[in-house]
């Protein structure tokens, strides 16, 4: 499945943005899609991941209650939208699916396709 993401952008501490992922290539609506982030110098982190009916989601305590994932599998489309920014917030943010059933939802490793990745910068 190929994978592009969007909505990145520079925004202030306390600000909002939201990302999209849209999906081609396979069948959208049985696969999980998830979230990770990946600082400089730092290794890929998650951020969230939805069930592939939209009905389960887990997120990272770091982003909890500030962050949503949604998707919309008419749309072929996985949004995250991510509410109270913070400088720690800045990252490189990648959508991922493929995921391999019976490992963690929440490591890098358990999902086969990845994005490109859009760049959110949030300032002091």
């Amino acid at each position: 499945v190929q994978l592009q993401a969007f909505g990145g952008g520079l925004v202030q501490a306390g600000g909002s943005l939201r990302l999209s992922c849209t999906t081609s290539g396979r069948t959208f609506s049985s696969n999980r899609m998830g979230w990770f982030r990946q600082a400089p110098g730092k290794e890929r982190e998650f951020v969230a991941t939805i069930s592939w009916r939209g009905t389960s989601t887990t997120y990272a305590d770091s982003v909890k209650g500030r962050f949503t994932i949604s998707r919309d599998n008419a749309k072929n489309t996985v949004y995250l939208q991510m509410n109270s920014l913070k400088p720690e917030d800045t990252a490189v943010y990648y959508c991922a699916a493929d995921y391999r059933v019976g490992y963690s939802t929440v490591v890098a490793s358990a999902y086969d396709s990845w994005g490109q990745g859009t760049q959110v910068t949030v300032s002091s």
